[in-house]
């Protein structure tokens, strides 16, 4: 069980509802009780994303209308890293992660962050580093975070494969549009109760471990990952996006387990969520050197479990296991 709330964590909650901007809790500080700091009714952003117009829905063309043309190898040369990154991107990879872990289906299926629903938002500015991101730049971001490695040069072959390869899938979709199934459905989706890491474990345990192991550290086949690492060395790191719990439990609910998304209830999503996230990972790369320091930076939201206080451990603070 986590520690016991304290006084702070009414305010904590209001402020969190309220979506306001006041100041985060110590890292010192417990983040929750066996509830978590994150109230019924929590906003999953601090700023209200701009109205966009909404595209009732897009299919992107099959597999065997890849062409065959100088292109269509390129293209294909991305689908196998996208699908296979372990090996055909091996040199900036440093977990046991694959792009098609958190975009699943190739990058193809609506509520998994497809990918044809993200080439056509790019140029875009992200506040995760103040500044207007191209769409190889996000693909670096995600080489460095989500699968704890190192960015490839913008120009290099693996990126140029896998924008060739979303480029053609987007085929016919419009630019600028926020597509229906884009990211992972979180309009309107909030816990019901406070999510709790007790029965988070029950719903990880029920539901989650047949697949990524009692200890969360996945299963392999013949030396590779089949199921992949919820926590630990071979996870996603504190600065990937799936570490934040609205993400977290919007990717869950909609797709896990795995061909039966749906399946668990809005608080058991949120609940299992919160389990998977409270255990320690790699350290986010912007680390400046204090936990503390790195919150108050990168991870000030309510989202964040960087920097609290799980079951005596502070999340951040020590390696991964």
């Amino acid at each position: 069980m986590m520690h016991s709330m304290h006084a702070w964590a009414p305010a904590f909650a209001l402020a969190l509802a309220a979506c306001s901007g006041s100041s985060q809790p110590s890292a010192s500080t417990s983040a929750a009780s066996s509830t978590a700091a994150v109230p019924a009714k929590a906003a999953t952003t601090s700023t209200a994303a701009p109205k966009q117009a909404v595209a009732k829905t897009f299919t992107p063309p099959p597999i065997d209308a890849i062409p065959d043309t100088p292109f269509g190898k390129m293209v294909r040369e991305g689908r196998a890293i996208f699908m296979d990154t372990q090996t055909h991107a091996k040199a900036y990879v440093g977990n046991g992660l694959r792009c098609s872990n958190c975009h699943l289906d190739a990058g193809r299926l609506a509520n998994a962050a497809p990918m044809w629903a993200a080439w056509g938002m790019y140029p875009t500015y992200r506040s995760k580093n103040g500044h207007v991101n191209t769409f190889a730049e996000r693909l670096q971001g995600c080489f460095r975070y989500s699968m704890n490695g190192k960015a490839p040069p913008p120009d290099s072959p693996v990126i140029v494969a896998l924008e060739s390869y979303v480029y053609w899938m987007s085929k016919g979709a419009p630019t600028g549009v926020a597509l229906a199934g884009r990211g992972y459905p979180k309009k309107g989706f909030k816990p019901p109760q406070p999510p709790d890491y007790a029965r988070g474990q029950h719903v990880f345990e029920t539901n989650c471990a047949l697949c990524h192991g009692k200890d969360g550290q996945g299963q392999k086949a013949a030396g590779r990952y089949v199921f992949p690492p919820l926590w630990g060395p071979q996870s996603f790191n504190w600065g990937a996006g799936m570490h934040k719990l609205d993400n977290a439990a919007a990717f869950i609910k909609a797709n896990m387990p795995l061909g039966r998304g749906g399946m668990l209830s809005d608080q058991d999503a949120w609940d299992v969520a919160l389990f998977m996230n409270a255990h320690e990972r790699p350290q986010d790369p912007r680390f400046t050197g204090s936990v503390a320091e790195t919150r108050k930076k990168f991870h000030h939201s309510k989202m964040s479990l960087y920097g609290t206080v799980v079951n005596g451990h502070l999340l951040g603070s020590g390696s991964p296991r």
